[in-house]
This record gives C-alpha cells, sequence and structure tokens, in this order.
C-alpha cells in the first residue's frame, strides 16, 4: 500500500504523524511511505531521517495525489480540503462532532474516515491515551502559569508556600486526562478535587491516590459548590465521537473566583464549558467574566518530540494493519478498526457522530 504523511499546517502544530522508526517498519513491509518534505522538522525528526528509513519524501501535492491511505495528526483543516482525494482513506484524530463542515467534505469525498479518539480496545481507547496523558499532564502546568497576575490571573502560587494555604484545583472528569491531571496537581501540592459521572472511575482514583484526592459524583450542585473557591478548573470529559456537554454555564462564572483559569481540555470535542472555544499555542487564552480560559485544541503539540514518538508507538500497530490487510480487509475483520470508523462510502458510520450531527449510521 502506499501511505501518505502530510505535514501538519494547523497553527503550532508540530508532531507528525509517523517516526522514521514508523516508516522503517512499514517499508520493510513491502509497503511505500511517502513523506511531505519537512514533516518531522518539528519533532526533531529530519528529511534524512527517513530517507534512511526507506521513505521517500516528496512534494505535498505527492503525497496526497498518490496515497491509498493518510496518516496525519490533526483533523485537516480548511488549507487542506481541495488536496484531499476522492475515495482516500484518511487516518488520523478527526474530530468531528464540532466540524460540520469536515464532515460534509468527508461524505462528498466518500474518505474513509479513521478517527483515532474513538478506536476501542477492551474498552478503552489506546490511540487517544497516549495525548491525553499528555493533555492531562500539562493542564495543570498551563494552568499555574496563567495565574500569574501579569497573566490574567488572580495571583495564586498553586503549591502555597509555608503559612499559606496551597490553590484548589476542580477536576471534571476521571479519564485519563483526569488522572493525569490529578497527579501532577497532587505533586504540586494543590487541594485536588475530582467530580465523575462514573462512581467507578472515583473508586479508582481513591485507590490510585490513597484518598490524597477528594471524589464526588459529577451533579450540577457538586460542581457549582466546588468551582466557587477553585482557582484551577481542568474539563477532562469525553463522549467518544459525540460532542461534549456542558457541565459550566456562562452564569456559574459569576460566582467563581475572579482571575481563576479554566483548562478545557475537551475543547476539541464542543467542550464542557459554554463559554469555551479553540484556541492556539500563539494565542492561547481569553478572558470571560473575569475567568480566564486556556482552551488550546492540540495541547499535545506543545511537546512534539515526546507526543510523536507516543503516538506512533500507539497508532503503528493499526496502521500496519490496515496496509497489510488493505482498508476494506481490516474494516471486515477487525472489531477495533470498526470501532474507528467514523465516515465510510459516504455514510456517517459511528452511532454517537451520527445522533450529534442529526444523521443515520448504517
Amino acid at each position: 500500500m502506499i501511505i501518505g504523511v502530510p505535514r501538519e499546517v494547523k497553527i503550532e502544530e508540530f508532531r507528525v504523524g509517523l517516526t522514521p522508526v514508523g516508516a522503517r517498519e512499514l517499508a520493510h513491509g513491502g509497503h511505500t511511505v511517502l513523506v511531505e518534505t519537512g514533516a518531522g522538522a518539528g519533532s526533531g525528526f529530519l528529511d534524512d531521517a527517513y530517507r534512511k528509513a526507506g521513505a521517500e519524501t516528496v512534494p505535498r501535492e505527492a503525497v496526497f495525489n498518490r496515497a491509498e491511505l493518510i496518516v496525519k495528526v490533526k483533523e485537516p483543516v480548511s488549507s487542506e480540503y481541495s488536496f484531499i482525494r476522492e475515495g482516500v482513506a484518511l487516518f488520523t484524530y478527526l474530530h468531528l462532532a464540532p466540524n460540520p463542515e469536515l464532515t460534509r467534505l468527508l461524505l462528498a469525498k466518500q474518505v474513509t474516515g479513521l478517527a483515532y479518539e474513538t478506536l476501542e480496545r477492551d474498552g478503552k481507547l489506546p490511540l487517544l491515551a497516549p495525548m491525553s496523558e499528555i493533555a492531562g499532564r500539562m493542564a495543570p502546568l498551563m494552568a499555574a502559569f496563567y495565574l500569574q497576575k501579569f497573566k490574567g490571573g488572580s495571583g495564586v502560587l498553586p503549591t502555597g508556600v509555608s503559612g499559606v494555604r496551597p490553590g484548589k484545583i476542580v477536576i471534571l472528569g476521571a479519564g485519563v486526562v483526569g488522572s493525569n491531571a490529578a497527579r501532577v496537581a497532587l505533586g504540586m501540592g494543590m487541594e485536588t478535587v475530582v467530580i465523575n459521572k462514573d462512581t467507578g472511575r472515583l473508586q479508582r482514583i481513591d485507590e490510585l491516590f490513597k484518598g490524597r484526592v477528594r471524589t464526588l459524583p459529577m451533579t450540577t450542585h457538586a460542581i457549582e459548590e466546588e468551582i466557587v473557591d477553585a482557582d484551577i478548573i481542568v474539563g477532562a470529559v469525553l463522549v467518544p465521537g459525540g460532542k461534549t456537554p456542558i457541565l459550566i454555564t456562562r452564569e456559574m462564572l459569576g460566582a467563581m473566583k475572579k482571575g481563576a483559569v479554566i483548562v478545557d481540555v475537551s475543547v476539541d470535542q464542543g467542550g464542557c464549558v459554554e463559554t469555551s472555544r479553540p484556541t492556539t499555542h500563539d494565542d492561547p487564552v481569553f478572558v470571560v467574566d473575569g475567568i480566564v480560559h486556556y482552551c488550546v485544541a492540540n495541547m499535545p503539540g506543545a511537546y512534539p518530540r515526546t507526543s510523536t514518538l507516543a503516538l506512533t508507538n500507539a497508532t503503528l500497530p493499526y496502521v500496519k494493519l490496515l496496509a497489510t490487510k488493505g482498508i476494506d480487509n481490516a474494516i471486515a475483520e477487525s472489531a477495533e478498526i470498526r470501532s474507528c470508523l467514523n465516515t465510510y462510502r459516504g455514510r456517517v458510520t459511528n452511532k454517537a457522530l451520527a445522533e450529534t450531527m442529526g444523521f443515520e449510521t448504517r
């Protein structure tokens, strides 16, 4: 199979869909790997490393025109739409629920849309997990930076100091993002609260952190009570394939401490805060009603070397499966591949996405 790896063009996105080691594995399997010139530079992987691995480095047009399977990191942005060829397969983080324009494009061009974020194995999301781990660990760190007064924050040092209480963080969601955010927050010495719908996950948080994290079931009352004196709030809620529910309304912001920081990690699926909107690394924050919002939709892109290595570790077995079996055979034979199928032959195939978009599945 011919596999194409284009350079990411989303603002401040430095990750790449495949490392040279991944390219070598595919090339040794008899596949042709086309890597756009300069695609790996932001992650520290130069063209020569790809060529030594057996890949071809080619212009952008050649990647899209020749490849049967496009392997990316982020969803195509508008400047890439014209490059997407009819009937091609696309394997990437698609996040289609808040993006009807891209969804319609994939349907119109009958693109086989395979989304990392919905691939399921044994009840888990193995391709989302490594980036969620990084985003979760980043969230308290980014929030701590923006708590600085000159950045618009309240001026509270999250760690506290002798004789002064540390800051308080409220984490909405106890999955991979939430548990990793709690890990870092505890390491910073913060008062840490995790709120989650599934009490089984809360029990795991209790066991993991030996009772040092306060856990609460997800209710509007609990959220309202806890965010009033919070210095940091992390939105870590996920509906695989679907739009994230709103948990914090604009009205709730009025009860919060001025200068508190919200990091809405779930913004790439619509966000769990009513006032959230996607931002970029070069312009990451905005203020609504005195509350700082950090809503970067590709947080792990800030650490592209680590992120690219972790991502390829997770995705490579599935890229090899798609390339070796062929797209249609892989879909037919692998439940995991079917779980990440979002669009196919002009139809939406993911139930949560279809419900969000108002489409019928088949």
